[in-house]
């Protein structure tokens, strides 16, 4: 599918340094400067020098969510309903501001097709729609990460030479960009070798500059750096909206909990995890520990080039004592960096954040919840979708799913981090006993998360099961009415109707759904029609993740509906999937 329209530049450079032989004779004396050291094409260092020159494709990740590539402009966007053409990085802001204008719960952007990508070895593609693009980010290192090397960079113009087997000079090349170095490295075959004219100057992330005379000291510099920064390879875009005062009364308004500890390349993180820093604005910190004691130290910060500085000072926190570069990563998310392999990452808690319990504990009592997402330790576990939760009085709470119920026990409390809770434990559904921490809270929808652990649990809101909405009503009225069949099943463009030919699908009042073949009952499952938080038509089916029909498990919005036929539509990041019921 990848066919790059600018493959045969790989070579180039390199065609251009061996054809150098032809203005002398076919072999001279290495004239490379005072070092004569060669470089294998596959060595290490080889490697340390591809992954500097490379084209970093993260500036983009609002947009493509890719690290590993970045789309080239211009290109147009549709952002929240507001269509705009992004002509340089510089307009990339405008995305972030148009997110920030309205506090939604989903921001949408919609890219329009087809778009050109460059790779991290300035290779090129056409990509013609969303599915291919989501294909090829899903490809990229998890979490958005990348090989390159972005905290350190060559200063151009470096002279190359080129060897043969005998150490003998054959081409002269001088490059004047990463584009050139990267295509030039990537030209090389293995065994070949290439010496570099030193001295070299090297220009770090924070402005400085630093010159190496061999390649033990380049690959040394270039190795130590790319750990010394933030390259930002995250899917997060808020990291560069502040200013020395929005920094100051931002770390000064909320307390912050410790997520990752890094001290001289040592990971302290089990260490200090969740322990939780108040700053005060006459420069006082003070650190509570999992154990409840209570540390106290200083802070002070600056504003450079570089952004802001926090110093910090403890007697007992050694490792939090140094002056840290400052990025703000995300939302209510700081990164401390510092050079030697030095890391601390906050996160931020505001009574804003953490939502009322006892606004939450009469929610919950007050209708019936749909499940309609379930993640734990990052796997959904989608045989609970469309299960009716029913928070009781006195603690007790059921989950169904139509034909067996299970109970339990919930309540609203604190979990260790501070922040209300529903703590459910069901025996007899371990998949639910966790204690969900709130983190969005409105009449008709709730969302617990611990983003740390990949848990995930949303629930949305259904009261007298939605029978006073005639559309509702309608429907359910129509599936009921007699057997429905498969016209059509396709996923990313891949028909896949005939796995359910000869299959007839009944529908009961239960919320049971029955598959028959021949007359011959086969499987059943749970089916739920409902209005969501969206005012959306959404169509719940769940044969509990059987190796068939585990395909056609999920919540659908209902796209169109008669009599007679209706059609269902699911997509995500990674699939679109069309389901047309027809009537029998």
């Amino acid at each position: 599918m990848k066919k790059l329209i600018n493959n045969l530049m790989y070579v180039t450079l390199f065609a251009v340094a061996l054809s150098f032989t032809s203005c002398q004779e076919e072999f001279e004396e290495v004239n490379g400067g005072n070092n004569q050291e060669t470089i294998e094409a596959n060595s290490s260092t080889a490697v340390l020098i591809e992954k500097t020159s490379s084209n970093d494709g993260s500036y983009d990740n609002i947009v493509d969510g890719a690290s590993c590539f970045a789309l080239q402009f211009p290109y147009t966007v549709e952002v929240n309903g507001v269509q705009i053409t992004i002509d340089s990085k510089e307009d990339l802001q405008t995305i972030e501001d148009i997110f920030d204008e309205v506090d939604v719960d989903e921001d949408v952007l919609e890219i329009l097709f087809p778009i050109t990508i460059t790779y991290a070895d300035f290779s090129e593609l056409v990509i013609e729609n969303k599915e291919q693009l989501r294909e090829l980010a899903a490809e990229c290192v998890e979490g958005g990460d990348d090989d390159d090397i972005e905290c350190i960079d060559f200063v151009y113009p470096i002279t190359l030479f080129t060897f043969d087997i005998n150490n003998q000079q054959t081409g002269e090349v001088v490059v004047e960009s990463d584009e050139q170095l990267r295509r030039f490295f990537k030209g090389l075959e293995d065994g070949d070798l290439v010496s570099i004219q030193y001295p070299v100057t090297l220009k770090k992330f924070d402005g400085t500059e630093i010159v190496v005379d061999s390649n033990a000291e380049l690959a040394q510099a270039l190795d130590m750096a790319k750990d010394e920064c933030d390259e930002d390879d995250d899917d997060d875009f808020n990291d560069d909206d502040f200013d020395e005062e929005r920094f100051d009364f931002c770390l000064t308004q909320c307390p912050w909990q410790v997520r990752e500890v890094i001290r001289d390349e040592v990971n302290h993180t089990d260490q200090y995890l969740e322990y939780l820093m108040v700053f005060t604005e006459d420069g006082g910190v003070t650190v509570k520990d999992r154990e409840g004691n209570i540390l106290n130290g200083t802070w002070s910060s600056s504003f450079t080039d570089r952004g802001p500085l926090l110093t910090l000072e403890f007697d007992t926190l050694v490792d939090f004592n140094l002056e840290w570069l400052v990025y703000e990563i995300g939302d209510h998310t700081i990164k401390l960096h510092a050079e030697g392999g030095n890391k601390i990452i906050m996160k931020q808690l505001c009574e804003d954040d953490i939502p009322n319990p006892d606004t939450l504990r009469e929610i919950l009592k007050e209708c019936e919840w749909i499940i309609k997402k379930v993640k734990n330790q990052g796997e959904e576990i989608d045989r609970l979708i469309g299960f009716e939760f029913k928070f009781l009085p006195e603690g007790v709470v059921t989950l169904s799913d139509g034909e067996t119920t299970s109970e339990g026990t919930w309540e609203i409390g604190p979990n260790n981090e501070g922040i209300p809770s529903l703590l459910i434990t069901m025996g007899d559904e371990p998949g639910v006993s966790f204690d969900w921490p709130l983190r969005d809270l409105n009449d008709s929808r709730l969302r617990f998360e611990v983003d740390e652990i990949d848990y995930e649990l949303i629930l949305l809101r259904v009261c007298d099961d939605n029978n006073a909405d005639a559309d509702v009503v309608e429907i359910r009225t129509a599936l009921r009415a007699g057997a429905w069949k498969v016209a059509e099943y396709v996923e990313d463009n891949v028909d896949m109707t005939t796995e359910f030919d000869g299959l007839d699908f009944y529908f009961n009042e239960m919320h049971r759904v029955q598959v028959d073949e021949n007359d011959n009952p086969i499987i059943e499952g749970l089916w739920r029609v409902i209005r969501n938080h969206d005012n959306e038509l959404k169509f719940f089916l769940n044969f509990a993740n059987d190796a068939k029909f585990g395909e056609i498990t999920d919540d659908w919005y209902i796209e169109s509906v008669t009599a007679e036929k209706i059609v269902l539509v699911h997509e995500d990041e990674n699939s679109t999937e069309i389901l047309t019921f027809e009537r029998i």
